[in-house]
């Protein structure tokens, strides 16, 4: 847990350095380590990067669900770089564009020597799915660290969201100090999430 009346991350600077459009492609020539951010569609990703970094648009809220067609990167107080994955899974996008999609995003997974870790994102409304469970199986190949950030927790009681929790804990077989319950809608969270995230990207490659 967060120590109680100390932010664990300020963010005095924050610059969209561009996005990576294709395996391969364009990506920013740096050396500061990178913390990834990943989940299906509508998962609620942009607006739980807009509360942790305290900013109401620094990742855009689309109410079409598939829109970010790009691995974006954010520099943070010149110290790491946050990246936006794609958000995967949504049944109107066009099976041409998750099939771009797909190496992409495991070629950045596969290719960024400077990932320290990566965000998964899993709906606390939802079962996990063959996407994310596909997701934690390539990270494991690859012995990337993974926090696991539990969304939209507001939807749920006290009790009723424990539960939950523990469910998709059990279902996926994590760790349980992996795991993050958070909601954007109201806060929760986000100081645990900044905390661990802090931890990574402070933590030996």
């Amino acid at each position: 847990m967060a120590a109680p009346g100390r932010d664990p991350l300020i963010v005095k600077e924050l610059e969209f350095l561009g996005g990576m459009a294709s395996a391969g492609g364009w990506r920013p020539e740096t050396t500061l380590p990178e913390v990834a951010f990943a989940g299906r569609s509508n998962v609620g990703k942009s607006s739980l990067l807009n509360v942790l970094l305290r900013r109401k648009s620094a990742a855009r809220v689309s109410r079409t669900p598939g829109r970010t067609r790009e691995i974006n990167f954010f520099r943070v107080n010149d110290a790491f770089l946050l990246v936006d994955l794609p958000g995967y899974g949504y049944a109107r996008v066009a099976k041409e564009r998750k099939a771009e999609w797909r190496p992409m995003i495991e070629g950045y997974l596969s290719t960024s020597p400077h990932l320290r870790g990566l965000v998964l994102l899993l709906d606390a409304r939802r079962d996990p799915s063959d996407d994310d469970r596909a997701m934690l199986e390539f990270l494991a190949e690859r012995e990337t660290p993974v926090l696991v950030a539990i969304t939209k927790m507001d939807k749920f009681g006290t009790q009723a969201g424990r539960d939950r929790v523990a469910a998709i804990v059990a279902t996926l077989e994590l760790e349980a100090d992996q795991v993050i319950p958070v909601s954007a809608h109201t806060g929760m969270g986000r100081d645990d999430l900044a905390t661990a995230l802090m931890q990574i990207i402070e933590s030996a490659p």
